[in-house]
């Protein structure tokens, strides 16, 4: 675990596991070839989706947001905050009707279809999550800020003392010369 202290742990909601099983049944019957299985999957899938809702987590830290999913490929990404540039909302037909959102992290550096770093589907709150990991990444990039411009101040008042410095012995050394 991050060594930050923890801000709060997103909560996923159980109704998420019946959309991974309609999802999955819709692609079964667009695959055409697969509809027999449709059963096979109704059957085994609430295990499976059941299992797989158990291994997921997300956290936010004062600095980061620590992702773990993966049922059989166990997947822990740790994504500073600094680097967040949106969390994006996303909600289908199905997800709607259901009350369910897909909260997507997007990351610096990612363009295009690959700026998602992390899809997270049914956090409980979802927009209060998301808004909360916003507000965090602002006070810490502010905080940042600050500490930047003070440090900022402090070496531009540190060159321009020794610039005075620098001329008043010049200035010295012109007039041992001239005088």
């Amino acid at each position: 675990m991050d060594k930050h202290r923890v801000i709060r742990d997103a909560e996923f909601d159980p109704r998420v596991c019946t959309y991974w099983l309609l999802s999955g049944a819709l692609i079964m019957l667009v695959c055409v070839v697969t509809i027999p299985l449709i059963p096979f999957w109704f059957i085994f899938g609430r295990m499976i989706t059941g299992k797989f809702l158990d291994r997921i987590s997300c956290t936010l830290t004062e600095q980061t947001l620590i992702v773990k999913k993966g049922l059989f490929n166990r997947i822990e990404k740790t994504i500073p905050l600094e680097k967040i540039t949106d969390l994006a909302l996303k909600q289908g037909p199905i997800m709607r009707r259901m009350g369910l959102n897909s909260l997507s992290v997007e990351t610096a550096g990612a363009s295009g279809s690959q700026s998602a770093l992390v899809a997270l589907i049914g956090i409980v709150d979802t927009v209060e999550f998301r808004d909360t990991v916003l507000a965090q990444r602002d006070q810490q990039n502010s905080a940042k800020s600050q500490a930047g411009s003070a440090s900022t101040q402090s070496l531009e008042g540190d060159v321009l003392n020794d610039i005075r410095d620098t001329l008043k012995r010049i200035e010295a050394r012109l007039a041992k010369k001239g005088g």
